[in-house]
């Protein structure tokens, strides 16, 4: 029709990478803005950068335990972001971070709790990024959870179960996170979601910010 031009098709993938989309809603909302510090704790292979690393308003910071994540992520930035100071880029692990107490906006822990090897382990995980935070500070976590699944996930010891899927991970419920909410002396941003992928786990979103 007359007066109506094509739509603009933008390469989706190659501008977010295989981003979560539930962290890509937190950047709908401007939860993650130009002028922030942002840590990927635990970043495997840097598939919640590829968009934070474009963004030259952004102070991106990456760490994971493993030296191949770290790698992978160091070469993603020096083609997305060159000249970006190699010491944002931290092998290390998520219980022992050397940045600066205080020093981030946002700590973005994706499907990586779950990992724990028992309650004090995951404890020590998340007081860790949480030190990080500035006053206001956001946590965005994804983690699988037993939320939605009770009845079909097995108890292993401390806090980990056998899963549907046949994998075995530290799962927490609903009132384990409230209760690790207030602990932090935080604040929910969202409430808890929760995505049950069929026969398989839960995924849970907790959103907290440093009250």
């Amino acid at each position: 029709m007359p007066g109506l031009t094509e739509p603009v098709v933008t390469d989706l993938p190659a501008q977010f990478g295989n981003i979560d989309i539930y962290l890509f809603d937190q950047l709908l909302r401007g939860r993650i803005s130009g002028g922030m510090r942002v840590l990927d704790s635990g970043c495997g292979g840097g598939r919640n950068l590829v968009y934070l690393l474009r963004r030259t308003d952004i102070d991106v910071y990456a760490s994971d335990a493993d030296p191949n994540a770290v790698a992978s992520v160091t070469e993603l930035a020096a083609e997305l972001r060159p000249g970006l100071p190699a010491d944002h880029i931290r092998h290390e692990p998520v219980e022992r971070p050397s940045f600066a107490e205080a020093s981030m906006d946002v700590v973005i822990s994706n499907a990586v709790l779950h990992f724990a090897r028992d309650a004090a382990h995951f404890d020590a995980m998340v007081e860790a990024m949480w030190r990080l935070l500035r006053p206001g500070g956001m946590l965005f976590a994804r983690l699988a959870s037993s939320i939605g699944m009770e009845s079909r996930v097995r108890p292993v010891a401390d806090g980990r179960y056998l899963l549907p899927d046949g994998s075995e991970r530290y799962l927490v419920d609903e009132a384990r996170l409230m209760s690790l909410t207030t602990r932090l002396g935080g604040r929910l941003l969202d409430p808890l979601k929760t995505t049950i992928v069929q026969h398989q786990r839960c995924m849970t979103t907790w959103v907290a910010a440093n009250a």
